[in-house]
């Protein structure tokens, strides 16, 4: 029986972008594959390559060189909308800043996405998952009537309703006070590990980091350790 291929493998990626001081090298060389279900924290410097890092792998920016497979399959082979497809429902992302749709409600906002993959009830699942980040009362609100830690509670709820195979954190709790930082992180560990996501989470602070199975230290577009 063949083994299924690891949700994220990067062989040899460079990702060099133009500047007015000529061409810049953001990833250089980088060797970087993650197993299912494993929680893997990307730390280091500003500038390192971190949020580059995550960009590239998720297919939302095309490396100058090298290798990114999703899944198994070789995102170089895949126009937009092919990326797009592969992503659907097994690949979901949190951002420092939360992304939601201001004129949609909080329920609406975890039911969209699932309403683009044809999920069914997609608006009693949105209700289940903030019910479970404990924002059961706050359904109806509107991102500006939540606080920034509700909001990115919504955001969680909204990045693993789908139950996606990977997720991408880039510093999911940059924009948060300690509370709020502690009590996102809490939720975000437990609920990938409930869903059995692999998890790749982009971050400076160190006690977060710990919590992750294997932590990579990238330094100069480069993983200098870890990988």
């Amino acid at each position: 029986m063949t083994a299924s291929p690891p949700p994220l493998q990067l062989d040899q990626v460079a990702l060099t972008l133009p500047s007015v001081a000529g061409p810049v090298a953001i990833l250089r060389g980088v060797d970087f594959s993650v197993a299912t279900g494993e929680c893997v924290a990307v730390v280091g410097p500003s500038g390192s390559g971190k949020s580059s890092l995550i960009a590239v792998a998720a297919g939302l920016e095309q490396p100058s060189a090298g290798t990114v497979r999703l899944f198994g399959e070789d995102l170089s082979r895949l126009n937009e909308d092919g990326r797009a497809r592969l992503r659907r429902g097994r690949v979901s992302l949190v951002f420092q800043s939360f992304h939601l749709l201001p004129n949609m409600t909080a329920e609406e906002n975890v039911a969209a996405p699932l309403e683009i993959a044809g999920a069914r009830n997609a608006g009693a699942t949105a209700a289940d998952w903030l019910d479970r980040v404990g924002l059961h009362e706050r359904r109806r609100h509107y991102p500006h009537q939540l606080s920034g830690g509700e909001q990115q509670r919504v955001a969680l709820a909204r990045a693993l309703a789908a139950r996606p195979a990977l997720l991408f954190a880039d510093e999911p709790t940059g924009n948060l006070d300690a509370d709020n930082a502690g009590l996102v992180a809490d939720m975000m560990f437990a609920l990938v590990a409930e869903v059995g996501a692999a998890l790749v989470l982009v971050t400076h602070e160190a006690a977060l980091a710990e919590r992750a199975g294997r932590r990579v230290t990238m330094a100069g577009g480069r993983i200098v350790n870890g990988a």
